[in-house]
């Protein structure tokens, strides 16, 4: 049996075919330049951007000019030089400032007036029970050699009429510890303050600190630290409420 086929649909297969054909070929051929003109375009333009930017002036690498106290910066700079160091090389051209603004804050304790710390957070005793807080941490420096002595605080009190807001505790004694100090005036300092501001029957401060001065330089003791005491009132004549404190305060230790 023969099957026949009409001329004009092989015909049109034919030509659906090399169209086809000639259409994917060039379809290949532009796909084939679209990309090497793509990369080579981006090749080139990546280039450029490079180049470009290390041309230009990096503005995260350029501080701004500034100055905090240009006295205070002068005397810095004047000290660096005296050790054998360059105060214009980029490690150190911005150390002045630094030191100029970081002793600002670490004597900033000269500002402060009590009143301004305690700020009216006095409040009406409810009783006249012991209350301690314990474990503040500060750090000031000896005023010998500036170098950094850091520890903690223990405060006690008993109350006589009004209690004051336990955060006040922590913020007086950095009142007196950012500034050049010696351990035992800032423990006597800081009892003093609290029979001022609230004439309470009795205050308590214990200081715990280690010293710089002692660590990093001279004897070089690393494992050493000194404690201190202050004692006023009924915490003085009373050696069972002396008692009391001490071993509140050292407790699970």
């Amino acid at each position: 049996m023969t099957i026949e086929i009409p001329t004009k649909l092989i015909n049109s297969h034919r030509t659906n075919g090399v169209n086809g054909m000639q259409s994917n070929g060039h379809h290949k051929s532009g796909h084939s330049n679209g990309y090497t003109n793509g990369k080579h375009a981006n090749g080139k333009n990546g280039v450029a951007q490079i180049g470009a930017m290390e041309e230009a002036e990096n503005p995260y690498a350029t501080p701004p000019e500034e100055s905090y106290d240009p006295a205070f910066e002068a005397l810095v700079a004047q000290m660096l030089e005296r050790l054998g160091e360059d105060p214009e090389r980029d490690g150190l051209k911005r150390t002045p400032l630094r030191v100029a603004k970081a002793m600002d804050f670490l004597t900033s304790g000269y500002k402060q007036s009590l009143a301004e710390v305690v700020n009216g957070a006095l409040f009406e005793a409810e009783g006249q029970e012991m209350v301690i807080v314990r474990d503040i941490e500060f750090y000031s420096q000896c005023e010998h050699h500036m170098l950094p002595f850091f520890g903690k605080a223990h405060i006690g009190y008993i109350p006589n009429g009004n209690i004051i807001g336990l955060s006040k505790l922590a913020r007086i004694v950095d009142v007196f510890a950012r500034r050049l100090q010696v351990q035992e005036r800032l423990t006597g300092q800081v009892a003093d303050a609290l029979v001022e501001i609230l004439q309470p029957q009795g205050v308590a401060v214990v200081t715990e600190a280690s010293h710089f001065c002692m660590m990093m330089r001279g004897v070089q003791k690393q494992n050493s630290f000194t404690i201190s005491s202050a004692m006023r009132g009924i915490f003085k004549e009373n050696a069972s409420t002396r008692s009391e404190f001490m071993e509140l305060v050292t407790h699970n230790r």
